[in-house]
């Protein structure tokens, strides 16, 4: 097992290091960028641990594992967006398992990060994928500002973390989660957060900010950090196949609308409580698939690849995710000849 970080600065530096996120790597897309300027390249490249990136993996979130299953709506989603698979009835899904890190062998107690990706899809090409993670808020409130973070936290200075969280003081928010919010010992226990602001769009043309989560329906039960190092490096990925091999695992789409003065533009913002939400309905998991031939190792989770009734909002992330998790594809899948496949099944 990894030795504990040494201090608990450094503890938040590995944990800002690796909030790739669901969010993962972000640079500006086409129209923003410029040579002078942030790029998906360079933030790509900034995530890449000290000893060079995991040939063939995904730049971040390298550790996962595949799933397929369904999205069954009750069809109270359409009251805000006209998107297909908000009509009742079910839809296939294909996602992913995931921690924040770019270490395809990292030990899970050592990710604080954990994320989930998604695909669901509908009649008429119709498709929504997602990416999301279990912070209530993002760490910085700006491609720009993630990017300070990855340069900060590789940094040999010793006071180059302490100078970023002085210059961004949002980050405070995320910290406080890290170091305090309870761990749990099963991907079937996390709630998962788009944290970015969409917009839904009804049937009668009317425009809604929304930003979702998937709640699990299965138990929470919190457990320490030191109680879940001693599950072992990989129980994440043992736990959820043990889970799913016994019964299929659910959570609930949960839709949060804005109020009008509710920013939509910074993910380090959380809403105030009591804002509308609706069910939408249930994701349900039932079956999994190894990572290396499993149906999602070749899918590109964009957040911008949206149904109709659904947009991005002035929140910056989306787009900037879009073009670096494009530059990720583009090289592991340029090194498909250095990634380790394998033919075997999951087992429980």
């Amino acid at each position: 097992m990894p030795r504990p970080p040494r201090s608990a600065l450094a503890s938040l530096v590995l944990i800002a290091a690796v909030v790739g996120c669901g969010a993962g790597a972000f640079a500006y897309t086409a129209g923003w960028l410029s040579p002078s300027r942030l790029t998906s390249t360079r933030i790509v490249d900034a995530l890449a641990p000290p000893g060079g990136p995991a040939l063939g993996h995904r730049r971040n979130h390298a550790k996962g594992i595949c799933f397929t299953g369904m999205f069954e709506a009750n069809g109270n989603g359409s009251a805000i967006s006209r998107a297909s698979m908000f009509v009742a009835g079910q839809y296939p899904v294909l996602g992913r398992f995931n921690l924040a890190t770019p270490d395809p062998n990292a030990a899970d107690p050592t990710v604080r990060v954990r994320g989930i990706g998604l695909q669901i899809s509908a009649p008429h090409s119709n498709v929504w994928r997602m990416a999301m993670i279990d912070p209530p808020v993002f760490a910085v409130s700006t491609p720009e500002g993630f990017y300070d973070l990855l340069k900060a936290s590789a940094s040999k200075d010793p006071e180059a973390m302490k100078s970023f969280v002085g210059t961004h003081p949002e980050f405070a928010a995320f910290g406080a989660w890290a170091k305090s919010a309870p761990w749990t010992a099963s991907y079937a226990e996390v709630a998962f957060n788009s944290l970015n602001a969409f917009v839904f769009t009804d049937g009668a043309g009317v425009d809604h900010a929304v930003r979702w989560s998937w709640r699990p329906q299965t138990e929470v039960v919190p457990i320490t950090a030191e109680d879940f190092a001693k599950l072992g490096p990989n129980h994440l990925e043992d736990d959820i196949v043990e889970r799913v091999a016994r019964s299929p695992q659910r959570w609930t789409l949960v839709l949060t609308i804005a109020d009008p003065s509710d920013p939509t533009s910074d993910p380090t913002k959380a809403w105030p409580p009591g804002r509308h939400t609706l069910d939408a309905g249930t994701l349900i998991v039932d079956k999994i698939e190894p990572e290396a031939d499993g149906p999602c190792r070749d899918i590109n989770f964009d957040p911008t690849v949206l149904p109709d009734g659904i947009r991005v909002s002035d929140d910056p992330f989306p787009a900037a995710r879009s073009a670096a998790y494009a530059r990720s594809y583009a090289l592991r899948t340029a090194e498909a000849d250095d990634y380790p496949r394998t033919t075997a099944s999951v087992k429980p």
